[in-house]
């Protein structure tokens, strides 16, 4: 029996809205904004839930978790993104026994993934 259960992923942030919008144009999901210092991304039939909070250090370090995304078109996932304000890291995709992805950052620095589907 587990000890609790998920409520959401909370991501600290400087600017949550606007980052919230970024995670919605690339995974989907409906934004909603009661406070502008805790702003929700719902999946709704999807079953996540994000939330983006806003901190006043910018932190520091990688972080412990990322998200995944699933696409079937790395090159064109890479560049929609990039549009949208992220950005690669370590340059090239990857190719390895677990297939192809790109590290990729958000508009507030978050390391996520692009994974070939």
């Amino acid at each position: 029996m587990p000890i609790g259960s998920l409520q959401a992923i909370v991501v600290d942030c400087a600017n949550p809205e606007a980052l919230a919008r970024f995670w919605q144009a690339l995974i989907g999901g409906d934004v909603d904004v009661e406070d502008p210092d805790w702003v929700s991304l719902d999946g709704d039939d999807d079953g996540f839930y994000v939330v983006f909070q806003r901190v006043s250090d910018g932190g520091s370090g990688k972080g412990r978790i990322h998200f995944d995304v699933e696409v079937d078109d790395l090159p064109s996932a890479i560049d929609d993104a990039e549009q949208l304000g992220a950005r690669k890291i370590g340059g090239t995709v990857v190719d390895d026994d677990g297939g192809s992805f790109q590290v990729m950052a958000d508009p507030g620095g978050n390391e996520f993934l692009f994974l070939l589907s």
